[in-house]
């Protein structure tokens, strides 16, 4: 439980990059690929200021999902990003004025519980790090059967 900081930079960065995305693209307007060579309509989209910032939004998020995962067991931290969804319907509702439904809320109470159960697992490993918990491979041993603990 102590890299949960981590655990939720990672989502709401990933959250932030999504609507940095979902900015871009409404400020481009509709996209069409015809008459102009793709490679160039590729390029103009990734350069545009909110996708970019989006994009580099996202490698930071990923950097961050990378320590955790060196930190934590992959069945802990991985769930989390599931956040990310509540996340952005959330901010979707209040910046874009997305539709936020009764069955879209009723999923969202669903992952936010699923999250929560999730999170009390960690609470049994006792303190032990993901170092203690899972085996790691020799480097002399590559090629061989053994698996050191």
């Amino acid at each position: 439980m102590k890299y949960i900081v981590f655990i939720l930079f990672t989502v709401m960065t990933n959250a932030a990059a999504q609507l940095m995305l979902k900015q871009g693209m409404m400020s481009m307007g509709p996209i069409s690929f015809e008459g102009v060579n793709p490679l160039v309509k590729l390029l103009q989209i990734v350069f545009s200021p909110w996708v970019f910032l989006g994009l580099c939004t996202f490698v930071i998020s990923m950097a961050s999902h990378l320590y955790v995962l060196s930190k934590v067991e992959l069945s802990f931290a991985y769930p989390f990003l599931s956040l990310a969804y509540v996340a952005v319907a959330i901010f979707a509702y209040f910046v874009f004025r997305e539709d936020l439904n009764g069955w879209r809320i009723a999923g969202i109470a669903c992952i936010c519980v699923g999250t929560i159960l999730i999170a009390q697992s960690g609470r049994e490993m006792g303190g032990r790090g993901h170092e203690d918990r899972t085996a790691s491979i020799n480097p002399d041993k590559i090629g061989t059967s053994e698996i050191v603990r």
